[in-house]
């Protein structure tokens, strides 16, 4: 076998989200309150763009979930064939294989974007015109950015022109396509003409706004397409300290910022429906017991407390290293670790929330005529609260994501986030700090990184605002 198949915890809860989330669409589309709310969704302008977005970054991250270890060659003597299977150690993923040529072709320290010489000057020998080999400071020529050029670089600037020329015709050519797809689906579906279809999707006449869908999607296409093809022979985004391409470093980060956001919303989401319900249905002591819980533990400084329960995992860690086969896993448990100290730590918010929507529900006429007739507590939650506070709890799903992704850069910031193995925004930006201050100043790490996480958490809040106004009783029926 070429590859040995891995499977981190991760990965597994990814995967689980993914099927969640399919059974979630299945559950609305029997729903007909649900089903109503997220028709409202998909006719958000706003919204769908923002989720065309979202779910570019979700590709993403799932072709980073799948990881393997490759073969490693055997030697060329005599029963190379009968020897066992050896496996690197090195755990990469799918798209680790899609992106190998920017995994691979490491510089030797920090280049510009689009550069083919190296950012900062060295002691290098030139031939002079007697042919003598001569000791000058100068820009050394990089090893793969704008190799292709061969001693030509005045070209560059033509070569970068044409590619991107290129680039943007080929992105326009597939988004034809897809709105020449789109236009014979709703032409089939309706009954109508080409014309006639394309003018309700323009004008977003139907049940789903496929407009800013299709505009989001010719702006990620105009975006995408000269960066793939430019990717090919230069360093797009430059590379970093140690030659690796920042280009590549974004693209990994946006897993580490997905897992973050989506896991830690897993270990939230319980303890504040369920102690929330609890508090607001039953009341007294148990009210109370669940008020001064939330409340000491607002009263903690979350950085303070995140810090030491992240330095006691570490140590836990750093004193079991038989527990992990490979540096992945050792920095997945880390990513896990900090994502339930993440969950346990921000789940008072939603919980005073949902108390405080519990404490209205159980008032109502029904709820009282359900007691009245000695139906059980566990009843009446399960059929009669949890289902109107539904709207809540994927309200705050959605919004909170975007604030999870914040935290993580900001703890990786402060050097008490993820593993320093593993990429993210954060360790970027923990990386890129002190560049600024070199002299000629290094922000493409910084840049790239600060872009691509303000476009995922940009995506996430105006998503957020479209659940919201869908799925709030209050903003349903206003225009």
């Amino acid at each position: 076998m070429p590859f040995l198949p891995v499977i981190l915890w991760s990965d597994v809860l990814i995967w689980l989200l993914l099927l969640a989330a399919i059974l979630l669409g299945w559950l609305s589309a029997r729903n007909p309150l649900w089903r109503t709310a997220w028709q409202r969704v998909g006719r958000s302008r706003s919204g769908m763009a923002s989720a065309t977005l979202l779910l570019a970054f979700a590709a993403v991250g799932l072709l980073d979930s799948l990881h393997y270890r490759p073969r490693l060659a055997a030697d060329g003597g005599q029963g190379a064939s009968a020897q066992p299977a050896v496996y690197a150690v090195e755990v990469l993923s799918l798209l680790d294989a899609l992106l190998t040529p920017l995994r691979t072709r490491n510089e030797k320290t920090y280049s510009a974007p689009l550069a083919t010489r190296a950012h900062a000057k060295e002691t290098i020998e030139v031939r002079g015109s007697d042919g003598r080999l001569q000791q000058t400071r100068d820009h050394p020529r990089l090893r793969y950015g704008g190799a292709h050029l061969g001693a030509d670089e005045e070209r560059r600037d033509a070569d970068v022109a044409g590619r991107v020329l290129q680039a943007l015709g080929l992105a326009l050519l597939t988004w034809a396509v897809v709105v020449v797809a789109v236009c014979g689906g709703v032409a089939r579906a309706q009954g109508s003409d080409w014309r006639q279809a394309w003018q309700r999707i323009w004008r977003s006449d139907g049940d789903f706004a496929w407009s800013a869908v299709l505009c989001a999607l010719a702006a990620l296409l105009l975006l995408a397409m000269p960066v793939a093809l430019l990717a090919g022979n230069y360093h797009v985004f430059g590379t970093d300290k140690v030659g690796q391409d920042v280009l590549y470093q974004v693209l990994k980060s946006v897993r580490t910022a997905l897992v973050i956001g989506l896991v830690t919303t897993l270990v939230m989401l319980p303890l504040s429906v369920l102690l929330g319900v609890l508090a607001g249905y039953f009341r007294g002591w148990v009210d109370d017991l669940i008020q001064y819980l939330y409340t000491t533990l607002s009263s903690i400084p979350g950085v303070l407390l995140i810090a030491a329960a992240v330095l006691m995992m570490q140590v836990l860690i750093d004193t079991h290293p038989q527990w992990f086969a490979t540096a992945a896993e050792r920095a997945d448990l880390r990513l896990l670790a900090l994502c339930f100290i993440l969950g346990v730590t921000s789940w008072t918010g939603l919980c005073r929330l949902l108390r405080g929507e519990t404490l209205k529900l159980r008032e109502l006429e029904y709820i009282q005529a359900a007691q009245a007739f000695g139906v059980s507590s566990l009843r009446i939650i399960g059929r009669h609260i949890l289902p109107n506070l539904m709207h809540i709890v994927i309200i705050a799903l959605v919004m909170d994501f975007s604030s999870l992704v914040l935290a993580e850069a900001v703890l990786s910031y402060v050097g008490i986030g993820v593993d320093p193995t593993m990429i993210s925004f954060g360790t970027m930006i923990n990386n890129a700090r002190l560049e600024l201050a070199r002299e000629p100043m290094v922000w493409w790490s910084l840049s790239a990184a600060f872009f691509f996480m303000f476009s995922l958490v940009l995506a996430a809040n105006l998503f957020a605002d479209a659940v919201r106004d869908a799925f709030d009783p209050r903003l349903a029926g206003s225009p």
